[in-house]
């Protein structure tokens, strides 16, 4: 027989908000970040993370 160990929080007002704000700042920075950044800067900064992962990419 399987049962389930279901928990639940419980956050504030003031909680749900701090964390929706930072959800859409951090949301904003990446869509108008990655948006209007130059191409070859991100292709870079993908290629060095890719590297930094020990991931080969050649």
């Amino acid at each position: 027989m399987a049962t389930s160990n279901v928990s639940s929080v419980s956050l504030s007002l003031s909680d749900r908000l701090v964390a929706g704000i930072l959800a859409l700042m951090i949301g904003g920075f990446l869509v108008f970040g990655a948006g209007l950044a130059n191409s070859a800067v991100l292709h870079d900064t993908a290629h060095d993370t890719r590297h930094s992962y020990g991931f080969p990419c050649h």
